[in-house]
């Protein structure tokens, strides 16, 4: 039984993780801290878990195996760099630290403790895109020739971490991961950025939008679009020389939700109804299996996806409001 310690008590962590751990085989919540002590104790009661006074203290609880840490961005890499020294295997949400740099050095140092280190990106873990990838390989439109995702939400509150800078906060950071990472899965790591735009909130002095063009060698192209004040879109498209390919509830389908791939070919239309899957669940499991197998490799895509995210920062035209 992997006893999973819970560093901070986040929206995310309370509505899906915690719900999918006590759903899983094989683990089990042993302690929860927060900056508020009530909070910790409020939710580890709820959970049948032991509050502790601080992170510190649940890097030091000799009943915690692992951590699941869904604390604001810019404080990632100091808190997930102590949880590795203090031997603990890492389950950490998206973005897995704020930089190219120490993202890989992160890597780098749960490669060498020989310590499972996941991003967590959960829709990764939904069957629904492993069957887009089996239609591609089919042959099922063609010779594909262009991508393009979109993940976007409405408006954030004012006092939301995802709008304050200093926070590690913005959409490059918090949304635009889902495109991008799913342009990694379907097109593989052969891509280069060939330009960038964000749009900045003039009174938050955050990126609330943005988009990017990318370029695979054989000249396959993927258009990503992400925002936080837009109306609410999860959906992929691909586009091949003899049809087309479409996916909505793409990122975060709940768990009740059965997909549905629209496969256009010419004047024909096809839907096809998968099977519901419950991919907050899906992911704990995978974090589970690979802590009892001891599967430490990171995803390269990781890595990857940080670099992108930090050449899109430094590529891109920035605009105020509405100003060009």
């Amino acid at each position: 039984m992997i006893r999973l310690g819970l560093m901070g008590c986040a929206d995310i962590a309370l509505r899906r993780i915690l719900p999918a751990v006590a759903a899983t085989d094989g683990i089990e919540l042993a302690a929860v801290a927060s900056r508020d002590p009530d909070t910790a104790r409020f939710v580890a009661q709820c959970a049948d878990a032991e509050p502790v006074d601080d992170y510190r203290a649940l890097l030091e609880h000799p009943g915690v195996d692992a951590v699941y840490l869904p604390l604001p961005p810019v404080m990632h890499a100091e808190w997930i760099e102590r949880s590795l020294r203090a031997g603990k295997h890492v389950l950490a949400e998206k973005p897995l630290t704020i930089s190219y740099e120490t993202t890989s050095a992160m890597v780098a140092l749960a490669r060498a403790s020989r310590l499972v280190l996941r991003e967590n990106y959960m829709f990764l873990h939904h069957g629904q895109h492993q069957r887009v990838r089996e239609l591609l390989d089919e042959g099922a439109i063609g010779e594909l020739r262009s991508f393009s995702a979109a993940f976007a939400v409405p408006a954030r509150p004012p006092q939301d971490i995802r709008l304050r800078p200093e926070l590690g906060g913005g959409a490059l950071f918090d949304v635009c991961g889902y495109p991008l990472r799913a342009a990694l899965l379907l097109l593989g790591p052969d891509l280069k950025l060939l330009g960038a735009g964000l749009r900045l909130d003039p009174e938050q002095r955050v990126d609330i939008g943005g988009s990017a063009l990318l370029r695979r060698a054989d000249g396959v192209t993927a258009q990503l679009t992400f925002g936080m004040d837009h109306q609410y879109t999860s959906e992929y498209e691909l586009l091949g020389s003899t049809g087309r390919i479409r996916l909505r509830h793409a990122f975060t389908p709940p768990a009740d939700h059965r997909p549905v791939l629209s496969i256009e070919r010419g004047t024909a239309r096809e839907e096809l109804v998968l099977q519901q899957e419950d991919q907050y669940a899906a992911a704990i499991a995978a974090f589970v299996h690979d802590i009892t197998t001891g599967n430490t490799a990171v995803d390269p895509a990781t890595v990857r996806q940080a670099g992108f995210v930090a050449a899109i920062h430094r590529k891109a035209d920035r605009s105020f409001g509405c100003t060009p």
